[in-house]
């Protein structure tokens, strides 16, 4: 009975939510869709952005909101002009607590507008969606962040922790400068804290849009992630004129390698988080995915399970390190036999697997001594899992119940990679808030979406959660 209850709050509350996204936005929602609005549209890629500009666009709103300069930090290197940050804080009154972290990156993932249905960065408000690049990763959060800084600025909010704010760049492309790390090795009197809430929670929905009717099943509270790296497949050979080819051929040779990659699964294995994930939501979902969830768990060579839970791709990648190409380059003329073909793998270790251990692995798979797997970067540290310290998941998991009433709150390991591996020594935590659907919302993808409804529901949440947290 009490279930049947909260999941009918849960649909009024849901089906209010859906009234009042028809009605005008109150003054302070409409100032943060604007703040959100500049920062997808300042492209932050790699190749063509600056983060240096988009945080020079959020510094301007916190100046304005009456943050004094002082507690404001602009930062960038002469090497990385374009890569550049910002970290801002709201001093505390009590001087025995010590500072709380909000972090967000700002850079995004290429995306290319003859690819994209919609210009990928104008943000689209469409069918109670917001369409553009990063309105997920990871400027959904970078957003919220910014707009509390803005808000707790305007209010003269005077916590009793210090809260300082990281907006970083570099998070999206390895090997590239990262923001982050540099705070970590140059300044890091600047993101010293007791602990810092960065992306990698958030929620989940059936696959039906929250407001079309759709159901959240679950809030998760990132506790730990993969490992990335990438590798450099070369296969060479000495080429020649493609009027007399013959059998052996570096992009043949180099195509063989990848089809074995595609078609090799790494060994199931579960840690603790991950096993109270499966077991939970395989109890709780019930059906053919929640049977094999549960039997996966049971017995982690059930190839059944296995196959059954390879449909989504989410939990698929949960179980296991994952290995896949996503670049390739090849040859030097178009008359030419190809002298040179490399391909670039990106790996996803499972929590506790070495680089070493996963090229041995691929090396071992690939079976072609004549190809050369080398890692992209050496020495790359691992996220550490952060403990469950109850004064900081009793009032996350607190907010969650008022919030989203009647949805589970779980512990989760994240498939992908954060910043979270750099801020050493500061235990770090993926908040929930934002959900998303099955589909992944295109994030890394074309078309990134997210629910209207999901951004402004998570906001709410984690102002209230900051709040909580900082006193």
């Amino acid at each position: 009975m009490q279930k049947l209850l909260l999941t009918a709050l849960a649909a009024s509350q849901i089906a209010t939510a859906a009234h009042a996204a028809d009605a005008p936005l109150a003054p302070d929602v409409a100032e943060f869709r604007d703040l959100y609005r500049e920062l997808i549209e300042t492209n932050t890629t790699v190749n063509n952005g600056s983060c240096t500009d988009a945080a020079a666009k959020m510094a301007a709103r916190l100046k304005a909101a009456g943050l004094p300069d002082s507690q404001i930090v602009l930062f960038a290197t002469p090497e990385h002009p374009k890569d550049g940050g910002l970290v801002a804080m709201i001093p505390g009154t009590a001087k025995s607590l010590k500072p709380m972290l909000l972090i967000a990156h700002i850079d995004v993932v290429e995306a290319k507008r003859e690819d994209w249905t919609r210009d990928p960065f104008k943000l689209i408000e469409e069918d109670g969606y917001f369409y553009g690049r990063g309105t997920v990763d990871d400027k959904s959060q970078a957003a919220i962040w910014t707009d509390i800084f803005v808000r707790f600025a305007r209010q003269g909010y005077k916590p009793k922790r210090t809260i300082k704010l990281a907006l970083t760049c570099g998070e999206e492309t390895s090997g590239a400068f990262n923001g982050a790390e540099w705070l970590a090795k140059n300044r890091p009197d600047l993101i010293d804290a007791a602990f810092a809430l960065n992306e990698g929670g958030g929620g989940r929905t059936n696959g039906t849009p929250i407001s079309k009717g759709g159901k959240l099943e679950v809030q998760t509270l990132q506790v730990g992630e993969k490992a990335y790296q990438d590798f450099t497949l070369t296969a060479t050979n000495p080429g020649g004129h493609s009027s007399q080819p013959v059998r052996q051929n570096a992009i043949y040779d180099l195509s063989q390698a990848l089809l074995k990659i595609r078609d090799f699964e790494f060994p199931v294995e579960f840690n603790d988080t991950t096993r109270a994930f499966f077991t939970k939501v395989g109890m709780a979902r019930g059906g053919v995915a929640g049977k094999a969830m549960l039997a996966i768990v049971a017995n982690p060579a059930d190839s059944a399970a296995l196959a059954a839970l390879q449909q989504d791709k989410m939990l698929n990648s949960m179980l296991h390190t994952s290995c896949v190409a996503t670049l390739v380059e090849a040859g030097h003329a178009q008359n030419a036999l190809p002298q040179r073909a490399t391909a670039n793998i990106n790996c996803r270790m499972f929590p506790g697997r070495t680089t070493a251990e996963t090229q041995a692995m691929l090396e071992k798979v690939i079976a072609d001594p004549s190809l050369k797997l080398q890692p992209k970067v050496l020495g790359k540290p691992m996220a550490v899992v952060p403990p469950m310290n109850p004064a900081i998941i009793g009032p996350i998991e607190k907010l969650v119940a008022r919030h989203y009433p009647g949805v589970p709150l779980l512990p989760t390991m994240l498939t992908g990679a954060t910043d979270a591996v750099y801020l050493k020594g500061i235990p770090t935590y993926g908040v929930p808030g934002v959900w998303l659907d099955p589909d992944g919302n295109g994030i890394h993808g074309l078309n990134e979406r997210v629910e209207v409804q999901a951004l402004y529901k998570a906001r709410e949440y984690l102002t209230d959660l900051v709040k909580a947290l900082a006193g």
